[in-house]
């Protein structure tokens, strides 16, 4: 097992070492399997590198890298540089949000500095054979930090009123809201605007794909 990063200068010489190598070549150097489907094995390939760099906040609501306040994060790319998908990044507290605030909430706390990982892949090619990108570390700039405050505001204000119904994924510049659950079946407990006692899909934040290939083209086309 490898100990968590102490310093910021230790996970950037441990990113060093990972990034031109494919998932299988970096696999068979910690002697671990690679599953042959995604699909059913959705967050193999972050928690995979996690473990190589020594994450160690497991599932707990704080940043991946706890010592120095780094979240990691995959970024699928193609390998042109096109990011194909959004960024899971944290649940909406559609519960526990009483006394809930923009600089105490995880979203913040995750999104304050962050390690991308990016790892191309080609399309129907298996897993072993994506290669790892240069990883880059990012921190909001004045700008991107005031409208990720303004995407989160917004949809927790609707959850405060109990109007979760008009939550959708067009709201929000850089953050968007979609359905967090293997399927429909899975609910969980919420008050409506009457305040009566309800039921809804959980929910969770996701940074638009648009945004990330932003960073993407900023930091590894530069």
């Amino acid at each position: 097992m490898i100990k968590p990063p102490t310093t910021l200068n230790e996970l950037k010489e441990r990113t060093k070492q990972i990034a031109g190598l494919t998932i299988g070549e970096l696999a068979k150097q910690r002697q671990v399997g690679v599953p042959s489907d995604l699909k059913r094995q959705k967050g193999w390939q972050g928690q995979f590198i996690e473990s190589c760099l020594g994450a160690d906040a497991g599932n707990l609501s704080e940043p991946d890298f706890s010592l120095i306040g780094v979240e990691l994060k995959t970024l699928p790319i193609d390998f042109s540089g096109r990011v194909l998908e959004s960024t899971y990044i944290s649940v909406v507290n559609i519960k526990n949000h009483q006394g809930l605030t923009w600089e105490n909430c995880a979203t913040k706390h995750k999104l304050s500095h962050v390690l991308w990982v990016p790892i191309a892949r080609i399309k129907d090619q298996p897993l072993e054979n994506s290669r790892i990108a240069t990883p880059f570390l990012w921190q909001p700039n004045d700008k991107e930090a005031r409208q990720l405050k303004q995407d989160w505001e917004e949809v927790m204000d609707l959850v405060a009123l109990g109007q979760l119904g008009q939550l959708n994924a067009r709201m929000g510049e850089i953050l968007q809201v979609r359905p967090k659950a293997a399927n429909s079946r899975v609910l969980t407990d919420t008050t409506d605007s009457e305040g009566n006692h309800s039921q809804t899909l959980p929910r969770g934040f996701y940074m638009r794909p648009q945004f990330t290939q932003g960073l993407v083209d900023r930091f590894l086309k530069r």
